[in-house]
């Protein structure tokens, strides 16, 4: 059984307020406290510290929420598991990034799901930070993400080769070009995902690597969501840059092109990310065949 102390723990973290988090527990807020302090005694620590109106965790309190959070989890997956056992049923728990979201991978679960019964996989889209602190903790099973994580206790398995590209509407004048140059780029409005994807960040530093900065092109619009963007292109608002595989739909369709960019070759992996204790090798191997076959009918 978990401590109950641990679940006080987190809500507060949540609520960053002791008194939320005692009415979310619906407890009172003496006794809330009093289990911090149970926890702070018992581990020979501060948890918490004053700031100002805010309560920020020490390095300590860091460590046994990270470890909370972990214990919590791995319980959870437990009794999942437990219950999934008795009703042969087998469950997942995929975080993806929002490229991978938009590329063939969410229809690569959904058909590997079809086609085994018994088997539910869920989805959890994020960053590539937030995804792999939660793999961490065993708050997912799987994590597809963009590049490489070194980690010796998560196995790492190439998936695909990616790479960025100037995605344009099919009517633009350039559409037809083989690739474009910097220089042109510079003159289309630029329609790019926020500066928190990895994405952007990728063309940030070959740009960088090539003495240049965002700063000198036409950043006309940030937006999250890689639909909307490819949306906007399509309607000729603007100029994204885009990882290819998640434009391979409406590049088989004709309904937008992509250009690589002239001496920017920007590649990078897609991994599937997993524990090193994970037992199912064979849905990994049967996610790598699917894979192939949903990215040969797009690219045929």
């Amino acid at each position: 059984m978990i401590d109950p102390k641990l679940y006080t723990l987190l809500a507060v973290v949540e609520f960053n307020n002791f008194t939320r988090a005692a009415e979310y527990l619906s407890l009172t807020q003496p006794a809330v406290t009093q289990h911090i302090k149970q926890l702070e005694k018992e581990l020979k620590i501060k948890i918490f510290n004053r700031v100002g109106n805010n309560i920020k965790p020490t390095n300590e309190g860091n460590i046994l929420i990270q470890y909370a959070r972990r214990s919590i989890a791995l319980y959870q997956a437990m009794e999942q598991s437990i219950l999934d056992e008795r009703v042969r049923m087998r469950r997942l728990t995929v975080g993806i990034t929002h490229t991978a979201e938009s590329n063939a991978v969410a229809e690569v679960l959904g058909k590997y799901s079809f086609q085994n019964p018994g088997t539910i996989i869920t989805i959890i889209t994020g960053t590539i930070n937030n995804l792999y602190r939660m793999l961490k903790n065993y708050e997912l099973d799987l994590a597809v993400v963009e590049g490489k994580i070194k980690d010796d206790k998560i196995n790492s398995l190439l998936l695909d080769t990616d790479s960025l590209v100037a995605v344009l509407s099919s009517n633009h004048p350039l559409a037809r070009r083989t690739a474009i140059t910097i220089g042109e780029l510079k003159k289309e409005p630029l329609v790019l995902r926020r500066p928190s994807s990895g994405t952007r960040n990728l063309f940030k530093a070959h740009l960088e690597s090539q003495n240049m900065s965002l700063d000198e092109f036409n950043v006309i619009l940030e937006v999250d969501n890689i639909a909307t963007i490819k949306d906007l292109i399509r309607r000729d608002i603007g100029v994204s840059i885009l990882s290819r595989s998640v434009c391979l739909d409406e590049l088989k369709k004709g309904k937008i092109a992509a250009l690589p960019i002239e001496n920017l070759s920007m590649i990078r992996e897609i991994n599937i990310l997993y524990h090193k204790d994970f037992k199912h090798e064979d849905i990994l191997q049967n996610i790598m065949r699917e894979y192939s076959k949903v990215v040969k009918h797009y690219t045929s």
